[in-house]
């Protein structure tokens, strides 16, 4: 079907509390694909592909499907995510390219002590970076979802569809983000093995997160067919 993006109505709390349903439902195998992720991310490129192909196996779960924690190893997806992560490195590095240039020539001019001028320069710029990061991220932030969920490779529509889904949610999608991160931490504050208990819940919450916004355009898609068929 070819779905059309919108903004979503974003449900911060049934995220979270969905999230933490579907984890206790089978924690057991949750537990062991994410050991399974961890591993896979161990492979170069691999991160992004571990972490879709979880969410793969959320869905299957969620629907009752037979599910396989072995697929977590499925390379099916490899290219689009490999084609993002070097669209990543290679904005890391562009951004990165001035300091290059600017720290050397601080060092020259100011010798050991970095100079007032250079520091005026320096803590803008590195907080300019880090808006820029996060703004970029939470944009983007239903492109795993499209890949893995919907099958969606051209990262053209995928920045388009995320942009649109994005709208008017970037605050909701940054407080979702700080919960969700805090609470998945909390494995390392309590007990640094704890993370293997809490972590889990990171990709159940954003699995949940990302199928009610697919299911809110297929909705609306499947809405809008039925009328056109009516006339």
């Amino acid at each position: 079907m070819n779905i059309k993006a919108k903004s979503i109505d974003f449900k911060l709390n049934e995220y979270l509390s969905k999230g933490l349903e579907l984890l206790k439902k089978d924690f057991g195998n949750f537990l062991v694909a994410y050991l399974f992720c961890m591993i896979m991310s161990i492979i170069p490129f691999c991160g992004f592909l571990a972490m879709g192909n979880f969410y793969r196996y959320c869905r299957k779960v969620n629907k009752g499907e037979p599910a396989s924690i072995g697929e977590i190893f499925n390379f099916d997806d490899f290219v689009p995510y490999f084609v993002i992560q070097l669209i990543i490195f290679a904005a890391v590095f562009a951004i990165y390219i001035p300091m290059a240039f600017v720290i050397p020539f601080a060092a020259i001019v100011g010798g050991d002590d970095p100079s007032p001028a250079f520091m005026i320069f320096f803590v803008p710029y590195v907080f300019m970076i880090a808006v820029a990061i996060l703004i970029i991220a939470l944009i983007g932030f239903y492109i795993p979802g499209l890949i893995s969920l919907k099958k969606i490779y051209d990262l053209k529509t995928l920045w388009k569809m995320s942009r649109i889904m994005t709208k008017n949610n970037l605050l909701s999608i940054f407080l979702f983000a700080i919960v969700v991160g805090f609470l998945s931490q909390l494995g390392i504050l309590l007990c640094g093995i704890g993370i293997l208990i809490t972590m889990p819940y990171f990709y159940t919450t954003h699995y949940f997160a990302f199928e009610d916004a697919i299911q809110q355009i297929e909705y609306d898609e499947i809405k809008e067919i039925g009328i056109k068929n009516e006339f």
